[in-house]
């Protein structure tokens, strides 16, 4: 058990413990009253509490730190931060297809189906430095957004939210990430925008030219695209235009060299003139041997006979050798492969000339229809109401950071008070 007593000849008090385990020493008075018997143990004094210089630094900066921000911020952002209503849109790239007829050929497959590239692009665009150039070529952004003053000491002052006048492109293009977000479905590949301004109706002008200018780089870059296409396809066409005149210019050069038009019915005639003269020789032969039968030797007609069968026999053995069958002269069997490869070359060179055709065509009608284009799901909104700045977010953020400042401040301090003692 504690006690606090107050002795006459000193101005201290003293804490003390009384044991009541232990009952051999007398009674001690305190404040005109008697312990119960045991022994009373004194320990350290225990001084008057009183206000410290430190108290007092605590508590001063408590004021500087945490309550003078918050009421100035507090008068501020009630008194003198001005309105902002947001406008808001929601837009999306969207492309047209083709149809089957650009699918049966592969060259033309990048003209059909839907790609995140040209929303890609338009995403970056709606964060660029061209498009705050722009729209501050058409509106005068900067004026619409420094309609409450930055001058100090004048009551439409607002230093805070609004733009100065005299401001940069730099700055102007800073204080645009602060007015206009733009949030970005990847997946789905929409877009929505939320813009902020001090009048309703200069919110929405603004997000509309945001949309005009979004729809005009579409525009430009359908443009763009069905330019490469038509050059990329007119190019192809006129490479397969010199390649199917140089074949034909082959395969005729080919016919007048070797004197011929169809090689492949020519050596159908040839190899029915063999047959022909391969049947003869035989009759000839067979007519031979009977008259050889009949007849004596040294009769003329065996002579005869006998000429008329190496007549055929030279005959056949000229034109085998023209087929290529015997000898090693330019043999026609040669002739009618190398004829046979300048006309498959020909008639690829055909088949690639209407594929190369067929993909001009195409793209140049591709080219007379708007295939990309900005398909808006909420066109921008006239605001009715200020949203902005959210004051009381604004007043819990300031608090917050000022009281969690402050006390790391004194815990600081105290830490390194304690180290010194």
């Amino acid at each position: 058990m504690c006690f606090a007593a107050k002795f006459p000849h000193k101005k201290k008090f003293y804490v003390m413990t009384h044991l009541n385990a232990i009952t051999t020493d007398p009674a001690v008075p305190f404040h005109g009253t008697t312990l119960p018997p045991g022994p009373v143990i004194a320990h350290w004094p225990a001084t008057r509490a009183r206000w410290a210089w430190r108290h007092m630094a605590v508590g001063l900066s408590f004021v500087l730190c945490v309550l003078l921000p918050v009421c100035g911020s507090a008068w501020y952002l009630w008194a003198r931060a001005a309105d902002q209503y947001a406008s808001e849109a929601g837009f999306a790239v969207r492309r047209e297809e083709t149809g089957a007829a650009v699918e049966m050929l592969g060259g033309l497959a990048g003209l059909s189906g839907v790609s995140s590239r040209d929303t890609d692009i338009l995403y970056e665009y709606l964060s660029s430095r061209r498009l705050v150039a722009e729209v501050e070529a058409d509106l005068d952004l900067s004026a619409l957004w420094s309609k409450p003053g930055t001058d100090l000491f004048r009551g439409e002052t607002d230093p805070v939210f609004a733009f100065p006048k005299d401001g940069t492109s730099e700055a102007l293009h800073l204080y645009w990430s602060r007015c206009v977000q733009v949030a970005y479905d990847s997946r789905a590949g929409l877009i929505s925008l939320r813009v902020t301004a001090f009048d309703p109706k200069d919110a929405q002008a603004i997000a509309q030219a945001i949309v005009r200018r979004a729809t005009a780089l579409i525009n430009e870059l359908s443009d763009v695209a069905r330019k490469d296409a038509i050059r990329d396809a007119a190019r192809a066409l006129e490479a397969a235009e010199t390649r199917l005149r140089l074949a034909r210019t082959q395969v005729t050069a080919f016919r007048n060299s070797h004197q011929l038009v169809d090689p492949a019915a020519d050596i159908q005639a040839r190899a029915g003139l063999l047959g022909n003269l391969q049947g003869q020789l035989a009759e000839a032969l067979i007519a031979l041997d009977l008259l050889r039968d009949a007849t004596r030797a040294g009769d003329p007609r065996l002579e005869q006979g006998a000429r008329r069968v190496a007549v055929i026999e030279d005959r056949i053995a000229a034109e085998r050798a023209k087929l290529g069958l015997e000898g090693d002269g330019d043999a026609f069997a040669s002739v009618v492969g190398q004829f046979e490869v300048l006309m498959a070359d020909r008639d690829f060179a055909e088949a690639a000339y209407t594929a190369a055709r067929t993909t001009y065509d195409l793209a140049q009608a591709e080219a007379q229809r708007q295939s990309r284009y900005l398909a808006a799901w909420q066109d921008p909104t006239l605001p009715e109401s200020a949203e902005y700045p959210r004051r009381a977010r604004w007043l819990a953020g300031i608090a917050g950071f000022a009281l969690l400042f402050w006390g790391l401040a004194v815990l600081s301090v105290y830490a390194a008070l304690d180290r010194r003692g």
